[in-house]
């Protein structure tokens, strides 16, 4: 459902002048919308709006509220999303006629949603994210010391993360009793699209590093085309230092030493996780914002979630969704009112004005709500901060881009992996494996090369002390090395396991592209 918004900028201007009892100066022009969607001299731009569940209202309120009386250009359609809408029975917690003021837009600041736990219900940050084509989540983590307490007074990283690809595609099955799979998707593409953002995003707000994160030392496919892509397109970006970490470690040194990092860029699961970690590094994963920025469309929003037990009583910081509102101001060329809201949101913070989450005897000179929090704020619009550094940003937004379309390589087929439910004879893969030799031995130019069982060869020569499950991935190749098979050799390979009375679960094909093996061997294969 959709419905104009009560939240009439112009009118709360109005409120905010008649209050104060001077006149608002005019706003400069705005700036086209970053991705082609522009707006005539002056004119407001218009965005999306949702107030969310728990705490989203109350934040959403004293943002709106500060976006107005800094002179923001908006004109706003507010929609409604998250538990209301679940309620109706609409698993995806938003309604059609929602998506078409998104569509029209293309610009969403949202307020955070709480998501029912089971009932088949999908996160509508991961629908939106994916249906929109929001491919980049960008979150600047930056350090507030003294008034922020961090261990890491220098930190200032962003965290740029894939956000389509990866295990949130959501792909999972239960293939036996005991084994689900969840599927790890990475397209050159996606790796493509993420990582030129990324080095885009440096050269265009004075970074001086990109650094890449990956698990390609065990993932050699997902994760190797993404270290591969990003060394191929840093390759284009000369004045920009380059580094690759291998996830764990660079963790580890992320958490120990921020300060060494500028701008990181990494697939959907790690980055999910490592911008969180990266927010709190910094004092408070509260007053963390994020951008979701797609070639058409882009979100902004908080990165912290709905706190429903804090819901309705003014307690809430909203920090992270107005550090959220920002971002969106850039996007939409409205830096001056950008640069306006974080120097007095910086002043506020330096003069100890904070709301419980970040309170500290001592640091802190008073303790505030929600509203009190935006009335101080609002008081402070025009002032620069005098010991944390001011803000200065440039009217543009990072430039987005295409992928490459590649030639299709050269495919052949050269093998294939069957996957068994199996649980018999205390699981033995030798009681196995014999039965798969007979198999094989009634076939014409394929053969049993091995079975393994969650990753590990167990057949043949494997070791009596491996763990087995109920799930076996059994691998059949040309009776002659590394040579094709064809597709009906496939099918006999099914018929004849099946007539065997095995209970196949799943295929996977094993190729060659361009003559280059691209499938993973077993752990001892």
């Amino acid at each position: 459902m959709r419905r104009e918004s009560h939240y009439d900028l112009p009118i709360i201007q109005a409120r905010l002048r008649r209050d104060a009892k001077s006149p608002m100066t005019s706003a400069p022009t705005a700036a086209g919308h970053s991705n082609s969607t522009s707006t005539h001299h002056g004119l407001p731009v218009p965005i999306t709006v949702a107030r969310g569940d728990g705490i989203g209202p109350e934040i959403m309120d004293a943002t709106l509220r500060i976006l107005a009386a800094a002179g923001a250009r908006l004109a706003i359609e507010e929609i409604e999303i998250g538990e209301k809408v679940y309620a109706r029975g609409n698993t995806a917690g938003i309604d059609p006629s929602s998506w078409d003021s998104l569509r029209r837009t293309k610009v969403f600041l949202k307020a955070p949603i709480t998501t029912p736990q089971g009932g088949g219900v999908k996160s509508l940050n991961v629908t939106t994210r994916k249906a929109l084509g929001l491919y980049a989540n960008v979150r600047p983590c930056a350090a507030y010391a003294p008034f922020v307490p961090t261990r890491h007074p220098k930190m200032d990283v962003v965290i740029i993360r894939e956000n389509e690809e990866d295990t949130y595609a959501g792909i999972e099955h239960q293939q036996t009793d005991e084994v689900v799979q969840c599927l790890k998707l990475i397209s050159r593409p996606g790796c493509e699209r993420i990582v030129r953002y990324a080095f885009e995003y440096a050269v265009q707000n004075g970074r001086k590093k990109v650094t890449c994160f990956t698990k390609d030392n065990i993932m050699k496919l997902t994760d190797g085309l993404f270290h591969k892509v990003f060394d191929e397109i840093g390759a284009e970006y000369p004045q920009i230092e380059k580094e690759h970490w291998i996830v764990d470690i660079g963790a580890a040194k992320l958490a120990d030493s921020p300060e060494d990092f500028d701008v990181v860029v990494m697939p959907n699961l790690y980055g999910d996780i490592l911008s969180d970690v990266a927010a709190q590094l910094t004092g408070s994963v509260g007053l963390a914002g994020s951008s979701n920025i797609g070639s058409q469309c882009a979100m902004f929003e908080a990165i912290h979630g709905s706190a429903p037990r804090r819901a309705g009583k003014d307690s809430a910081n909203p920090s992270g969704l107005l550090h959220g509102a920002i971002l969106m101001l850039i996007h939409i060329g409205q830096s001056d009112i950008a640069e306006k809201v974080h120097n007095a949101w910086l002043r506020t913070i330096e003069d100890g004005v904070h709301t419980d989450d970040v309170y500290r005897e001592g640091t802190s000179s008073k303790r505030v709500g929600t509203r009190a929090f935006a009335d101080a704020v609002i008081a402070r619009l025009g002032q620069t901060p005098v010991k944390l550094q001011a803000v200065r940003y440039q009217n543009t937004a990072t430039r987005t881009s295409s992928a490459t379309r590649r030639p299709r390589a050269t495919k052949e087929l050269i093998g294939v992996d069957v996957f068994l439910h199996w649980d018999e004879a205390d699981r033995d893969p030798r009681q196995l494996g014999a039965r798969l030799e007979r198999v094989a031995a009634g076939l014409s130019g394929v053969r049993l090369k091995m079975i393994s069982n969650r990753g590990v060869k167990v057949y043949p020569d494997g070791f009596p002390e491996t763990f087995c499950t109920d799930h076996w991935r059994c691998r059949f190749v040309s009776t002659t090395a590394d040579a094709p098979i064809n597709f009906e050799s496939v099918l006999q390979i099914l018929a004849a396991v099946h007539a065997a009375k095995l209970e196949v679960i799943k295929t996977e094909h094993l190729y060659r592209f361009n003559g280059v093996k691209s499938y993973s061997l077993g752990q001892g294969e």
